[in-house]
């Protein structure tokens, strides 16, 4: 069996990038893990989707692409700093 088309390996992936993203907290690895962490679940549910995504390497790979773009996108849509947002501090903790 080919390790590109067994779910746990794209599991582990997953995990992986989660606790890369806690290393580093720019919601891009994030976006990489829910795309990982996706493909899992279709290789793991398995059916006709399965079937597809697994017939080829480059589909496989195409489809962690593509969903990982649009879980980046919309991490950053939701999770992100919105235009003109600036963040202001109205009081210094070191002041009692």
């Amino acid at each position: 069996m080919d390790i590109w088309n067994t779910w746990w390996a794209w599991g582990a992936l997953a995990i992986l990038l989660a606790v890369g993203e806690v290393i580093l907290p720019t919601f891009v690895l994030l976006g990489f893990g829910v795309g990982a962490g996706v493909i899992a679940l279709i290789l793991l549910i398995g059916g006709a989707p399965a079937a597809f995504i697994a017939g080829s390497v480059p589909v496989l790979l195409l489809s962690f692409a593509v969903v990982s773009l649009v879980a980046w996108l919309l991490l950053r849509r939701f999770l992100g700093v919105y235009r003109g947002q600036v963040k202001t501090f109205d009081h210094d903790i070191n002041e009692s």
